[in-house]
């Protein structure tokens, strides 16, 4: 005997217009890095609107993760496409390693070979960068704590005001000091602090794309917690996963040897375990002996 349960009291925002919004600002922002930097003559304006088209990407890899996640399931796709925003949000941490690496690269090339920096047009530019990955930025605060793909999107976002930031001040004091050293300097700071944001967001991203348990779950109470159920005398065959960033699925095997009102149970369990650990995809088997699982599944890691 079985029962599965499938929750959705929470309905996720949609954030389709965030993602329009962001991309539009981010690609305007790309045309004008350009464009002063031919105004200019600087090519580093020119470089770093290379840099903000793959924030560009990112962003549309995030949305087309989020919009894929939204297409219902089939014969063929059980689950729909809901693990794309898994791998969108690991596609976004490694390309910010990428982006971090780029400005480390370029800063310690900057040391060795200082460059001259048009300091007006580097401030005025990276003011505007500023303000619009702010805006961008600020379209994914609330989602990243339910979403690790909307995180992601956020971080790569927030990432980039602060590097923008940081050339508007790296400017300002070039301007006063007339030391080129600053820029590379201050380039080194700002992509150590976006390797730390980053970190987290790709460790936890491997670990759903590898189908480990979530870290918001505590799979040793989980099982505690089914074990303590009526009747229960056995857990086993315990898999929590997560379906998409904000979907956690689970199936177990437990053992209750006395015939009684099992539906009853089910439904409690699967009602507690969205409750209690936000497990919205559960399949409770029930059997009377370990001896009935004869579907090829062990007993290791039984309780």
């Amino acid at each position: 005997m079985h029962q599965c349960a499938h929750h959705h009291d929470v309905a996720p925002e949609n954030y389709g217009r965030a993602f329009a919004i962001g991309v539009a600002l981010n690609i305007v922002f790309v045309v004008v890095e350009v464009v002063f930097g031919w105004l200019s003559g600087s090519l580093a304006l020119i470089a770093d609107a290379g840099h903000n088209l793959s924030d560009v990407l990112g962003l549309v890899m995030a949305w087309i993760g989020y919009a894929l996640a939204k297409v219902a399931p089939s014969d063929r796709r059980t689950y729909g496409w809901r693990s794309s925003t898994i791998l969108a949000a690991l596609f976004n941490a490694l390309l910010l390693l990428v982006a971090v690496g780029a400005v480390a690269w370029e800063a310690v090339d900057r040391f060795t070979d200082p460059t001259a920096v048009a300091a007006p047009v580097v401030i005025v530019v990276a003011a505007i960068g500023v303000v619009l990955n702010t805006i961008t930025a600020l379209l994914f605060v609330k989602g990243r704590h339910h979403d690790l793909n909307l995180r992601g999107a956020y971080l790569h976002m927030a990432a980039d005001a602060l590097l923008s930031l940081a050339v508007v001040v790296a400017g300002i004091l070039i301007a006063w000091t007339g030391k080129a050293w600053i820029d590379p300097a201050t380039s080194l700071i700002v992509a150590a602090a976006i390797l730390v944001g980053t970190w987290s967001l790709l460790r936890e991203s491997l670990q759903l794309a590898l189908q480990a348990v979530p870290s918001t779950i505590d799979l040793t109470k989980v099982k505690a917690f089914l074990l303590a159920q009526p009747g229960v005398t056995e857990v086993h065959d315990v898999h929590v996963w997560a379906v998409s960033t904000t979907e956690i699925a689970m199936t177990a095997h437990l053992v209750r040897p006395e015939l009684q009102n099992d539906d009853a149970l089910l439904r409690q369990i699967n009602d507690e375990l969205q409750h209690q650990f936000q497990i919205g995809h559960s399949t409770i088997q029930i059997e009377r002996s370990i001896d009935e699982a004869s579907c090829g599944q062990s007993a290791e890691g039984s309780l």
